[in-house]
């Protein structure tokens, strides 16, 4: 990006209401035609007259989403290409290779390919790098390389990648790929069914219903349903879901905003499923948005029992707006609201420090509701589940392996080392444990622990004052000292550690289908939810008291 937009992110900044005029987000209209009058004249005159070549298509897609930027993560451009992508997550449906994929650190890699689908039939492997499709090498493509494995049904795709540094090559059919919002459900013993709900697009009541209803043929008389991961999706689906277990004419959520046409209340509209099944619900803090609204609400009617660790905590409505030549903005229109009248949302994007940091609420903070029986909840910070269980919530070094690709990367180097295992899941031992932890050395991987930072800044500004040389000995043996610590920290985190390297490792083997079949089994939040249900004193006491 040009320098001026690095340093102070001039264009957004300007552009400020540019995208709202429609929508009535500014009442001061003269003062949103002075900034687009400004705006486009300055916008105009920089491609006219910089030094260099300009594109002012990447740089208007620059300018805005640095603008929005501003305001929350969640309020969003999207482009064209953008908008056939965000169609895709709604709907469940496209035409393409059936695979999860990531571009990070240049690299274009295969995260996971879906069971049957054309990645899968090609032969492509989770951690394989793709490195060229077509005739168009990525090494030296900046553009979306999603945007080049798209194409009609039935088109050949020629893709060469590389694995385990090998060049290989092969060639993708496209086909219709659907994506599952409810990916598994089954039976885990005489009378529990387990329902993994992925995520919220325009199928997802259906096939839970679906799930439902077939459980309940197959004789279950309670419900497990895990929201465990679910990003959310779609608001509507969530009070569907919900109207699945309790009758029509519940409020589920309320939606609050300055601009009154966004004050809405969403109330259960159809006939339930069954209203009196027993109801366990899982989370953890990667279930946001639609997960934490059916959470949250069938917390408050005292409809379910919530087990897990406290969920994300985004409270935050957005509706998508159209816009011109195809593209569209994903804007932060209210906030929601429980049956109880709390709200979850974690962070208030409007108050940021002086270093523009949105901080989480504290705890101390939070403001106690009621739920329909009166058992106290708080809003502030996600959904605090009725059952916490130590083994599930997240910490800094758990952050850091996953963030840094470790575990995924070890994941693709054990699975090569022993391939010999076929679709037989492995056993992790003290021994893996070990080699992880000597490939978490050799990969540098950084914790980024506040400590460890603030060392490094002291470094590079002692380097800038050219005394590092004085304070070396002494950084290195702080270093070493706080790596020891983190050494400590991996070591008391080994069971975790272990779950999550034995979950990617299964996948390899056994697709994700395989991963939830060992839940059934072997995961002890199923397993904890699961006694529960068969305790139906201990189930009632939580409703009630």
């Amino acid at each position: 990006m040009l320098s001026f937009f690095k340093k102070k992110y001039i264009i957004p900044i300007v552009a400020c209401g540019f995208l709202f005029v429609g929508v009535s987000f500014k009442e001061d209209f003269f003062e949103i035609a002075k900034q687009i009058e400004i705006f486009t004249t300055l916008f105009k005159n920089v491609n006219m007259n910089y030094v260099d070549q300009t594109n002012p298509g990447e740089l208007m897609d620059k300018a805005i989403k640095n603008m929005l930027a501003e305001l929350d993560p969640y309020t969003v451009y999207f482009n064209e290409q953008d908008v056939v992508k965000a169609k895709i997550n709604n709907t469940g449906e496209y035409t393409g290779i059936g695979a999860i994929m990531t571009r990070k650190d240049g690299k274009f890699i295969v995260r996971e390919p879906f069971k049957n689908y054309p990645a899968d039939k090609a032969g492509l492997k989770a951690g394989d790098e793709i490195i060229q499709i077509g005739d168009v090498n990525l090494i030296d493509f900046k553009e979306d390389a999603t945007q080049l494995l798209k194409g009609g049904k039935n088109a050949k795709i020629d893709l060469k990648f590389k694995r385990n540094g090998e060049i290989k090559t092969t060639q993708l059919i496209l086909e219709e790929v659907e994506l599952k919002a409810v990916p598994f459900f089954a039976k885990i013993d005489d009378k529990t069914g387990y329902i993994v709900l992925d995520k919220f697009n325009a199928k997802a009541t259906v096939e839970t219903k679906q799930a439902l209803e077939k459980l309940k043929e197959q004789g279950a008389t309670q419900i497990i349903l895990d929201l465990r991961g679910n990003p959310g999706g779609l608001l509507g689906e969530a009070v569907s879901i919900c109207n699945l277990f309790v009758e029509n004419n519940e409020v589920i959520v309320t939606t609050k905003s300055h601009i009154s046409k966004h004050n809405n209340i969403y109330k259960t509209s159809k006939s339930p499923v069954d209203t009196q099944i027993p109801l366990a619900i899982l989370v953890n803090g990667r279930s946001a948005s639609a997960s934490e609204i059916v959470a949250g609400a069938l917390q408050d009617l005292d409809r379910a029992v919530v087990i897990g660790s406290r969920s994300f905590g985004k409270g935050l409505v957005q509706r998508y707006l159209d816009l011109s030549y195809g593209t569209q903005v994903k804007v932060t229109i209210s906030r929601y609201y429980t049956p109880s009248g709390r709200c979850i949302q974690a962070l208030d994007y409007s108050k940021k420090d002086a270093n523009g940091k949105v901080t989480k609420t504290e705890a101390k903070n939070f403001n106690a509701f009621k739920t329909r029986k009166g058992r106290p909840v708080y809003d502030g910070g996600g959904v605090l589940p009725d059952i916490e269980l130590a083994e599930t919530k997240s910490n800094y070094i758990i952050d850091a392996l996953v963030r840094n690709d470790a575990i995924f990367n070890f994941g693709t180097q054990y699975y090569y080392k022993n391939s010999t295992l076929g679709d037989k899941i492995p056993n992790l031992t003290d021994a893996d444990f070990a080699d992880f932890k000597k490939y978490i050395k050799s990969q540098n991987i950084s914790f980024d622990t506040k400590t460890e930072n603030a060392l490094k800044e002291t470094l590079e500004q002692a380097k800038k004052e050219k005394v590092d040389t004085a304070i070396k000995l002494q950084y290195d043996s702080l270093m070493l000292t706080l790596q020891k610590a983190e050494d400590v920290e991996v070591d008391k985190n080994k069971t975790e550690i272990l779950a999550l390297l034995h979950d990617e490792i299964i996948k390899r083997f056994q697709y994700k289908e395989g991963l939830y079949l060992y839940y059934t089994k072997n995961n002890s939040e199923i397993k904890k939810a699961t006694q529960l249900l068969n305790n139906t004193a201990e189930y009632n006491k939580i409703l009630i008291n």
